[in-house]
């Protein structure tokens, strides 16, 4: 991918499409087997993906800039669906029970996403850049290293992501929270490793002269 503004801006725009629509998913719990998860998590971690990109061809304030960027569209977010469900219910109308059960419930999991969102991916963006910073101090070059700050940056930083969001998102309800965490965490781990590949060919093409 050649380093551009314009694909600056779509990196962005499916980070924040990624972002969103994994809150309005988070409300809906799937069974993938005997693991019971978020159906968010077909979204969420593709955030990640970008944010490594991001930094990996932009540089850190660039990936903390896209950071922010997505915290001030979750806030947005909340304050639409607020008001949203404030708004009188026309007459005929038959379907508000419904809207507000699953548009009510994102309001607690937007919350619980956002707080999770900021640690994890403050933390992404920062373990990503320590570990690439040594690795380039170390060998000279970003050569046949970037496969390790973008998995361990990812691994951890979705496992604070997960602990932080199951526990306030879905704490008091009735869960299995252990049984989340670890079933969401472990979906993850999949998602962390199988972006492996999209990474380094969203990332090559300006680093064509190192070795991969």
């Amino acid at each position: 991918m050649q380093k551009t503004t314009r694909n600056l801006n779509l990196l962005n725009g499916i980070f924040i499409t990624s972002l969103i629509t994994s809150n309005v998913l988070s409300s809906k719990l799937v069974a993938i087997g005997s693991l019971t998860v978020p159906a968010a998590v077909v979204a969420y971690p593709i955030t990640f993906l970008m944010t490594d990109v991001i930094g990996e061809l932009w540089g850190r304030e660039e990936a903390n800039r896209t950071v922010r960027l997505g915290l001030i569209c979750q806030v947005l977010s909340l304050i639409l669906i607020g008001l949203a469900l404030i708004l009188p219910v026309a007459p005929f109308a038959d379907n508000q029970a419904a809207f507000s059960a699953i548009l009510g419930s994102s309001i607690r999991v937007i919350a619980a996403s956002m707080v999770a969102y900021l640690l994890s991916q403050t933390w992404d963006v920062w373990i990503f850049h320590r570990i690439r910073d040594a690795y380039i101090a170390r060998h000279g070059s970003t050569a046949g290293g970037r496969w390790l700050w973008n998995n361990l940056s990812t691994m951890t930083s979705q496992m604070i992501d997960t602990a932080v969001f199951i526990t306030l998102a879905f704490a008091g309800t009735g869960a299995n929270l252990p049984n989340m965490i670890l079933s969401q965490y472990l979906v993850k781990l999949v998602y962390a490793a199988a972006d492996t590949l999209p990474f380094y060919l969203l990332t090559n093409q300006t680093k064509s002269k190192e070795a991969t």
